[in-house]
């Protein structure tokens, strides 16, 4: 190992503390709207897709029916004002309410006023980007709500197959 000199490491470590916080959300489309109301499906799916790409996970499809359970959950957390995955009506009670029958991981998130904001916090949590970028989901559904002062309240459930799962 060459003789390198303490300013050389510093640099060196600095330089890859940089990298390894480097985005891992890429840069949206020009035509993508910060207003969450004015984001078409198409383009929620592409901005998922575009993170899963971008840290290496494949694409997921978009599901109507968690997405159903998605805005249920955004919807309950908006009316009480408390960001939880718990509010009286369970995750497995949603999913299977709007009529999905697979295994379920759930996202949530509060005050974030955009999509990419929202993406970047969860990556932030290792329990929601484990959600995020799974390789054992295979689709999502996302919806968020607002409470009478304007909070945004977010929800993402991603599912797909039990055997996913097995070990």
């Amino acid at each position: 190992m060459p003789n390198l000199s303490r300013r050389a490491v510093i640099i060196l470590g600095t330089a890859s503390l940089v990298s390894a916080c480097a985005a891992t959300i890429p840069p949206l489309p020009a035509k993508v709207s910060d207003r969450p109301e004015d984001l078409t499906r198409e383009q929620i799916v592409a901005t998922i897709n575009q993170v899963r790409r971008a840290n290496g996970a494949g694409p997921w499809t978009y599901n109507p029916s968690l997405e159903t359970a998605a805005r249920s959950q955004a919807r309950l957390m908006a009316s009480q004002d408390k960001l939880s995955h718990d509010l009286g009506v369970t995750l497995r009670q949603r999913v299977t309410e709007a009529g999905y029958l697979l295994a379920v991981g759930e996202n949530v998130a509060k005050g974030y006023k955009t999509l990419p904001a929202t993406i970047e916090g969860w990556l932030a949590s290792s329990g929601h980007r484990n959600t995020l970028l799974s390789t054992r989901f295979t689709e999502f559904g996302l919806a968020f709500a607002r409470t009478n002062s304007g909070k945004m309240y977010w929800a993402l459930i991603a599912g797909g197959p039990y055997e996913a799962w097995k070990v």
